[in-house]
């Protein structure tokens, strides 16, 4: 019996081939299949439609899947192995990638630098002229680790989980080494020799590259390994890059508050202003940041993955067929869907309109019950809405409004609706404020909600061009890290935030 097998993908044309019993989870997530909880057979996120060699079911797919479609030819991908020659109908879509053509202040250096943005579900890499300032190329993946899950919770449980932990950590290093190479030779640059090469992520990510155990992260007072910069060599890292350039995957600031927010302090200059300012990075996890040049809070929230349209039913990344807007018209849904075709889900922008909607409607009730008893709210067809979905989207907006008003509180603010707040992440460029409103997210008038971009992005590019044994030490520690579950009024507020504001609030 020959060792490979092959994979046809339909309609997209192409063909892989893989050793026997590979399983699919691991060679899907390149093409946009998603697993949302991981591969654990708890959703049905991971569905795809096997038209050649259908692999036989089981009871776990049994329980997700109906009769139906599992005549069809519908399987979870999570539950299936490359046992034979096989046919997959998988649709092509693009996932909406936030990269950043923000000018810089700096100061010129020689040779090339790449600043890479190492996010839970992407990655951005692009290539800079060091002197010029000027970015000469731009690389993106999905993440390899999506096969373990949406969100750093399960994928840190994965790595928990005997052997898993190798496993990321290869399947990491060997995703962001494709990214650089692609920009090499994207730009042809010739003699010319990357000299610095920066890293920013969350600090579940930071763990995980620079391999370093993750089981602190996972139990109290949940706090990192290790939060210092991580310094490895291309050489090392198996990366064939001339010169053997200094890679550096910038310093934690504690608990799940990673060198993204480090970047995004950098990037929005929270600590040359002389009045506070609140950042707020919405992606898999929540973090927030409060704070002027004299000082800064920050906190990480476990908002869940329901921006990102995790363990929402029909929830997805923001990519090709997401319902990415919600407008109530004559008393009806208009949406508007990435890619402009048939809707097969809802990305996090998309939920929160919704709901806005529904409450504007009447449809759903401040308590987020769905009115009249409705079992789901129809955005448009085949994508409804549950009550867990509302649920989900209740609890992770009270977690991030909670962790807002007791960083401000800390931080000595009066009004926090008077302090401007930026938005960082993909999510926080692309969400509706008025409906952010709506659900209580944020209170904020438009004239102080300041969408901000890839801030991870941003910051890395320049610390590019800072001196490369500065690890922000000095920066660091001016920034105090608040453990919000210690905190005594959280639950308390948390509870509160779950419900949404009347209408006219």
């Amino acid at each position: 019996m020959p060792d490979r097998v092959t994979i046809q993908l339909q309609p997209r044309g192409e063909t892989i081939t893989v050793d026997r019993g590979t399983p699919l989870r691991l060679v899907l997530h390149e093409y946009g299949v998603e697993f949302p909880c991981g591969g654990h057979a708890g959703c049905a996120g991971c569905k795809v439609r096997v038209t050649g060699g259908i692999p036989p079911s089981d009871e776990e797919q049994a329980a997700i899947l109906t009769a139906a479609e599992l005549a069809d030819g519908w399987r979870l991908a999570c539950r299936c192995q490359a046992d034979r020659d096989l046919v997959l109908h998988v649709e092509q879509w693009e996932t909406v990638i936030l990269a950043d053509q923000s000018s810089l202040e700096f100061t010129p250096r020689d040779g090339l630098g790449i600043a890479i943005d190492l996010g839970t579900t992407t990655i951005v890499a692009q290539l800079l002229d060091l002197r010029s300032g000027r970015v000469l190329a731009v690389c993106s993946a999905i993440n390899p680790g999506t096969a373990w899950g949406s969100d750093v919770m399960s994928r840190m449980a994965a790595a928990l989980d005997g052997g898993t932990r190798g496993q990321l950590v290869a399947e990491l290093r060997r995703s962001v080494g494709s990214l650089v190479s692609g920009l090499a030779e994207a730009t042809n640059i010739g003699t010319r020799r990357v000299e610095s090469i920066v890293i920013a992520g969350n600090t579940v990510m930071h763990h995980l590259f620079c391999d370093i155990d993750p089981a602190p992260l996972s139990r109290p007072p949940f706090e990192p390994e290790q939060r210092d910069a991580c310094r490895l060599g291309t050489r090392e890292l198996g990366w064939p890059v001339a010169g053997d350039p200094l890679v550096r995957f910038l310093p934690c600031l504690g608990g799940f508050v990673g060198s993204d927010i480090l970047c995004g302090i950098l990037a929005t200059k929270m600590m040359e202003r002389e009045t506070p300012i609140i950042l707020i990075d919405l992606g898999t996890n929540g973090e927030i940041v409060v704070g002027n040049r004299e000082r800064a809070l920050c906190a990480s929230t476990a908002a869940g993955p329901a921006f990102e349209g995790g363990r929402i039913g029909l929830g997805m990344r923001a990519s090709t067929g997401a319902i990415s807007e919600v407008a109530l018209a004559g008393g009806r849904f208009r949406c508007q869907i990435i890619g402009n075709v048939a809707p097969r889900g809802i990305c996090g922008s998309g939920l929160v309109d919704a709901v806005a909607c529904g409450l504007d409607a009447g449809l759903i009730a401040a308590s987020g019950r769905l009115a009249s008893g409705a079992g789901t709210l129809e955005v448009m067809a085949p994508v409804r809405l549950s009550q867990q979905d509302i649920r989900q989207l209740q609890l992770a907006k009270a977690a991030i409004a909670a962790g807002v008003r007791i960083l401000w509180n800390r931080f000595g603010l009066a009004d926090a609706a008077e302090v401007p707040i930026f938005l960082a992440g993909a999510f926080g460029n692309y969400i509706n404020r008025a409906s952010a409103r709506r659900i209580g997210l944020v209170s904020a008038p438009d004239a102080r909600l300041h969408p901000a971009g890839n801030t991870s992005l941003l910051g890395a590019k320049l610390a590019l061009f800072a001196d490369p044994d500065d690890d922000f030490s000095a920066l660091r520690a001016r920034i105090e890290h608040i453990p919000l579950a210690s905190d005594p009024t959280f639950q308390e507020i948390f509870i509160r935030e779950t419900e949404f504001p009347e209408a006219g609030a």
